[in-house]
């Protein structure tokens, strides 16, 4: 067997929480390969709204193993608290979420590390979610971490110590920086005698050993690839590796057992935070976008910049993903518009360009645009795409067809229920 990945395509936010949910029935092993509490994956069924963090996204289904693999870094605080919220419907965490003993460990001195950054650099900021995420990732390459197999080790303290020492020595540099760590340190510390109650594992043993058995495992991405530490539009990105290389070094699967790459899309384009956005709307338009896609993000609140679909981008992650299927989101949120525009060029320095450039931050890029017509209706309702109205499927036979990707699933709604196939 095979593992397959469903990963994000553009800037995070893409919708891969509920496609993971719709399509775990068909998996055994449901595995996070990197990324923290910084994701935000919203699932919508039975008339309630669930956002996760850290949990992969297949908890809510009785006969699936969810593991949090070893390129994920976790809150203990964040993790309680999400583990917490999910008990009313009745999830047997015991046997269903499984904990990678090599997952590093945010701590709460990696927070305030973040923050202090974050403020030192004015109006430089990145647009960091504020969560530990960086300075983790940091300690992890630097060797200094602690990982969850630590917490169950007679030094484990002596270990943690050791750590905070050195970064309360970092902290004393930002002299207008002030802060509360035994505030931050108690309900950490009662976070990690919960997290010892859950099963940890040497997952890539695991993982291996279930596809040797024939189980079905799904590797479910966090943020986009646009974020990616390498490939994305850096420093405006995150601090791990986001496309489809990162399952091998986030799970310890081999390169040649990666299956079926399912890369996840929005109809139009949204980010958050600070960095490159070519095809940004910042007229009534983008506004428009914003308001009938509830466009606020899932984990930090903020208002999502929204603009036009860019293909230029598109086509860039398709290729250093190697997609075999395309899942597109939020179909329903352009319902609202006569023509819709689709950037299939970009105008740099007179030249009209195709490919993705290294230096997007820095450019005056024009976008280039195709328009074609709106459907200008509500497809919240449908339930076949074969009843689609034609010019939605004009849309995706144009993608299709500018892509050279096939587009399996378009949603039209938060709903599971809200999914089409193609």
């Amino acid at each position: 067997m095979k593992v397959d990945v469903l990963l994000g395509l553009q800037w995070g936010d893409e919708g891969k929480g509920k496609i993971v949910d719709v399509l775990t029935p068909s998996y055994d092993i449901i595995a996070r390969f990197q990324g923290g509490p910084n994701a935000g994956h919203t699932l919508e069924f039975e008339g309630i709204k669930h956002v996760l963090h850290t949990i992969p996204s297949g908890i809510f289904h009785p006969n699936v193993i969810n593991i949090v693999g070893n390129g994920v870094v976790i809150d203990p605080v964040i993790f309680k608290a999400e583990l917490d919220k999910l008990k009313p419907f009745n999830i047997n965490f015991e046997a269903r979420l499984l904990i990678s003993k090599k997952a590093h460990l945010i701590l709460p001195t990696h927070k305030l590390l973040d923050a202090a950054s974050e403020q030192a650099k004015g109006k430089n900021k990145i647009g960091s979610t504020l969560k530990g995420i960086g300075p983790t990732y940091m300690d992890k390459t630097g060797r200094n971490g602690l990982r969850v197999g630590d917490i169950f080790l007679p030094n484990f303290q002596d270990k943690y110590s050791a750590l905070v020492e050195k970064h309360i020595g970092i902290l004393e540099h930002h002299t207008d920086f002030t802060y509360d760590l035994e505030m931050l340190e108690k309900p950490w510390f009662e976070a990690i005698e919960d997290l010892k109650t859950l099963e940890a594992i040497d997952s890539e043993h695991y993982l291996n050993s279930a596809l040797i058995h024939g189980k079905k495992v799904l590797a479910e991405g966090a943020q986009g690839t646009m974020l990616d530490i390498d490939f994305g539009t850096y420093p405006f990105v995150t601090s791990s590796n986001t496309v489809t290389a990162g399952t091998c070094t986030g799970l310890g699967i081999a390169p040649t057992k990666i299956g079926n790459v399912i890369g996840i899309f929005k109809a139009y384009c949204t980010r958050v935070g600070s960095g490159p956005f070519p095809t940004e709307l910042l007229d009534n338009d983008g506004e428009l976008m914003r308001k009938e896609g509830n466009e606020f993000g899932a984990t930090t609140g903020r208002p999502r910049r929204c603009g036009w679909l860019d293909l230029v981008q598109l086509r860039y992650a398709i290729m250093v993903n190697g997609v075999s299927e395309l899942a597109m989101m939020k179909s329903d949120v352009l319902g609202i518009f006569d023509h819709i525009n689709i950037c299939t060029h970009y105008k740099i320095n007179g030249q009209e360009v195709r490919d993705f450039p290294y230096d997007v931050t820095d450019l005056e890029i024009e976008p280039i645009y195709q328009q074609l017509e709106g459907w200008r209706c509500d497809l919240t309702e449908l339930d076949d795409f074969k009843n689609a109205p034609l010019a939605l499927k004009n849309y995706v036979s144009y993608l299709e067809t500018q892509l050279s990707i096939p587009i399996r699933v378009i949603s039209v709604g938060p709903d599971r229920k809200q999914t089409l196939n193609n």
